[in-house]
Parts: C-alpha cells; sequence; structure tokens
C-alpha cells in the first residue's frame, strides 16, 4: 500500500497564475515557500532556510480562490505529489510539483479602522468597501474574528 498527502503551509512567493485547459477546466498554477530552521555549521547561527514548491489545482474551485489569493498570502494546503518530465531543448527536465486538494486562508489583512484584522476569506465584497460606508457613516462595533467553514465560502 503507497500514501501520497501532503500538508504544507506557507507563503505565496508569487501571484497565481489563472489558465484553462483546451477543456475549459480552470487551472491555477502558484508558488509556496516554506522555511526550514537549520543550524549554520559556521557560524553557530539558527537561521531559515526557504524551499520553493510548485502547486497546481484544478477546477472551478481553482477560478474562484485564485482572486482571494496574492503574493505572500499565508495558506494551508492539502494534496498530493506529482512527477513529471519532459525535454526542452534536448535537455531531460523534470519537477515534484503538489496537486492541491484542499486549501485554507491564513492571512489577515487589517481593515479600515485601527488593527481589527478582516480575514480574507470572509465576506471579499464587504470587506473592500471602507468599515465606515458599511455601517452608515458610524464607526463599526467591535467585534470577535469571524468563524469561517467550508459550507460558508462560495466555492
Amino acid at each position: 500500500m503507497s500514501i501520497n498527502h501532503v500538508a504544507i503551509t506557507g507563503n505565496l512567493t508569487r501571484d497565481p497564475e489563472l489558465r484553462s485547459t483546451a477543456g475549459c477546466t480552470a487551472v491555477m498554477s502558484f508558488g509556496i515557500a516554506v522555511n526550514d530552521y537549520r543550524k549554520n555549521q559556521q557560524t553557530g547561527e539558527w537561521e531559515d532556510y526557504p524551499n520553493f514548491i510548485d502547486c497546481t489545482m484544478f477546477g472551478a474551485r481553482a477560478q474562484s480562490v485564485s482572486r482571494f489569493l496574492s503574493k505572500g498570502s499565508k495558506v494551508a494546503i492539502e494534496g498530493k505529489l506529482r512527477w513529471s518530465q519532459w525535454e526542452r531543448d534536448g535537455q531531460k527536465r523534470s519537477k515534484i510539483e503538489v496537486i492541491v486538494d484542499e486549501i485554507e486562508f491564513m492571512s489577515r489583512q487589517q481593515g479600515q479602522l485601527g488593527s481589527e484584522p478582516v480575514y480574507a476569506a470572509a465576506a471579499p465584497a464587504q470587506a473592500a468597501q471602507p468599515m465606515q460606508q458599511q455601517f452608515g457613516g458610524m464607526p463599526a462595533p467591535q467585534q470577535a474574528a469571524p468563524s469561517i467553514y467550508n459550507e460558508d465560502l462560495p466555492f
């Protein structure tokens, strides 16, 4: 029996790239940076060593998710590894990438008032409006951070 399951948290290294296959299936490609924390043998100091991982997500959900992600966004992903090989200019190349099955937003965006966070996955249309405009010119009431479940997301 074999198991091919990957769970990674990290930051996007670039804005996601959205394209379509010939059969009109959405394909989102992005990269994630994950840091290892290792001791430098020469200086004795602990340092971050980044690992850069290519990720691909398919389908309508990939198209929906792409609107909420940008370079630097922190995400948690689950999926499986896929190895591919091709030839370019007579030279064989290969790579391992993660085919994403699940994605969770972990980044917070600062709201218009103070330091109250507006979560990227929560109510994107409302988050784009200034907070005073949402509440008729009055300051927004203080609220606890919203609880977001997969059932609440529009994709």
